[in-house]
């Protein structure tokens, strides 16, 4: 009796599906095509349900039909891309509740990449930059448990928390061998979109945008009001390590330097709805001085429309590395008994006809050997080079006819690289050193601190004392490889906690050789036709 009542339910379900299938592809006979085509789904689906009441009678345990169900699911969406998730009702009602002001927690923007939760960029000034969190870092285990292959909201849960409490992160690094540890203290996150404005000792207006949100434009103007009341001769906006955010936001950004009635970027994808074309609203005054914007592999979504359209309309020279490439649309589906589904609909194009989406981060995610950690940084990076070089195969122009390229991510103008930190300056940065030291230091100290203050050689001496108490292994050798970033870290530390972040910022990017050699062009050439020929000519030098 009971397997006669198994029978019935899946013989009802094959009827199910076959209803489902004439409603979702039914089309008219006069279609041969389509005919065939729907035949072989029917034919799929009676195949599925074999495969399922054969696996639910026989196998050697008790399977349930949620089981089977929600893993026939999710192997369906595993040929899809990384963002095309199913969500079980209270994954689902969490991820439709977005969350508003100030929380507990590390300071990281955050993604699954496969079975991985992965960090797409720290954000400044946090906990989780503080120590060395590097952007691709995998998230393995948090306070010891396991969140490969979890949710990432349920990951969130555990790694938020109240204020002042400890929480131990496990990572895995592309290229590091074994899992590194991170104890961090988390702390009360408040994201500014535009954390940083000031004007550079070259004369440069200065603009870092670390996300698109809903106070972005808002907060861009107030800043351009800022810089350019010191008659700057050029600006800079840095969006290196921005990981996207509002697209209303970013073609309001857009809309601040190219004006009113102009197509930012367009989507394209093959269900109703899904073409759609967004485009500038309103006037803003000219801005006669060069522009430039700097990017790197960890800049995505958002911000990789706002660096192509500032390309794209010659606004701007784009400089540094090319982009992550996150140019993909994900729309939400609500489904039966509090159930969704995120599913990727169409991908993003700018003006110029460019796509910003880099497939081969998406076969990245997916391989064995990067979800295992076997392949390296190294090995990771030549992939992407290679996709980059391919790129190139791409062509196509700015509204000056400028030569640019397609095929995923933004390619700068000018690519700059960025100087990486040795394995002891890692583990610097790893242990919290820099902050635990200043800390102490200012207990002391503090009445005694100017703007200009510069560490002279006894502290450096009981910097070097303090890391060995750490039980941090270094040579003499690593030292000098260091010295003038470890220099610069400890004197950013000690201003920033006197005289706050934003003085803090501006003594640490003084060893930041990317955005140096960046600011460098504005003294080489005082408008962006000069800009774009030196960077015409680097390229053709580089062929």
């Amino acid at each position: 009796m009971k397997m006669n009542k198994s029978k019935l339910i899946l013989s009802v379900s094959v009827l199910g599906w076959v209803l489902i299938a004439f409603i979702l592809f039914g089309t008219s006979r006069a279609d041969a095509a389509n005919d065939a085509n729907n035949e072989n789904i029917y034919k799929k689906m009676r195949l599925f349900t074999e495969v399922f009441s054969k696996v639910k009678d026989n196998y050697v345990e008790e399977l349930t039909v949620d089981e089977l169900i929600d893993s026939a699911i999710k192997g369906m969406l595993d040929e899809a891309d990384p963002h095309t998730v199913f969500f079980k009702p209270d994954d689902f009602e969490k991820f439709t509740t977005s969350t508003q002001g100030e929380f507990g927690g590390l300071g990281i923007s955050i993604d699954k990449k496969g079975d991985y939760i992965t960090v797409v960029s720290p954000i400044e000034g946090t906990p989780a930059y503080r120590m060395g969190i590097h952007a691709g870092d995998k998230i393995s285990k948090v306070d010891g448990k396991s969140v490969v292959g979890m949710e990432t909201d349920e990951s969130i849960k555990l790694m938020r928390g109240k204020p002042g409490t400890k929480v131990v992160i496990s990572i895995i690094r592309p290229g590091v061998e074994g899992e590194m540890e991170f104890e961090i203290v988390r702390d009360i996150i408040k994201i500014d979109s535009v954390p940083y404005a000031f004007v550079t000792d070259n004369n440069v207006g200065y603009i870092r945008i670390r996300q698109f949100n809903k106070n972005t434009t808002t907060e861009l103007r107030e800043a351009l009001a800022e810089v350019e009341s010191e008659n700057i001769k050029g600006l800079l906006i840095d969006l290196r390590a921005n990981p996207g955010g509002l697209l209303s936001e970013a073609v309001n950004a857009v809309n601040e330097f190219i004006g009113k009635g102009k197509r930012v970027v367009f989507t394209k994808g093959r269900a109703y709805g899904t073409n759609e074309e967004y485009f500038t609203r309103y006037e803003t005054k000219d801005r006669e001085y060069p522009i430039v914007i700097l990017v790197n592999e960890a800049s995505a979504s958002a911000s990789e429309i706002f660096a192509g359209s500032m390309q794209d309309y010659d606004k701007g020279l784009v400089v540094g590395k090319t982009t992550f490439g996150k140019g993909s649309v994900q729309r939400l589906f609500p489904l039966s008994d509090g159930n969704g589904i995120k599913i990727t609909t169409a991908k993003y194009y700018i003006n110029s006809g460019r796509c910003i989406h880099k497939d081969i981060n998406d076969k990245l995610y997916k391989d064995p050997r990067v979800l295992s950690g076997e392949m390296t940084l190294e090995e990771i990076r030549k992939l992407q080079e290679e996709a980059v070089e391919k790129s190139r195969d791409h062509v196509y122009h700015t509204i000056s006819g400028r030569v640019v390229y397609g095929g995923g991510g933004i390619n700068p103008d000018l690519e700059i690289e960025q100087s990486r930190l040795t394995d002891f300056g890692v583990e610097l940065r790893r242990n919290n050193t820099f902050f635990n030291f200043t800390v102490d230091y200012m207990k002391d100290h503090e009445a005694e601190v100017t703007e200009d203050f510069v560490a002279d050689e006894k502290l450096m001496d009981d910097f070097f004392d303090y890391v060995k108490k750490q039980d941090i292994e270094f040579t003499e050798a690593e030292i000098d490889s260091v010295f003038d970033w470890v220099k610069t870290s400890i004197e950013s530390g000690v201003i920033e906690k006197k005289f706050g972040i934003e003085a803090g910022y501006k003594r640490g990017i003084e060893q930041d050789t990317q955005l140096q050699e960046a600011l460098a062009i504005f003294d080489k050439f005082d408008n962006l036709e000069d800009m774009f020929e030196y960077s015409s000519q680097m390229q053709n030098n580089k062929k």
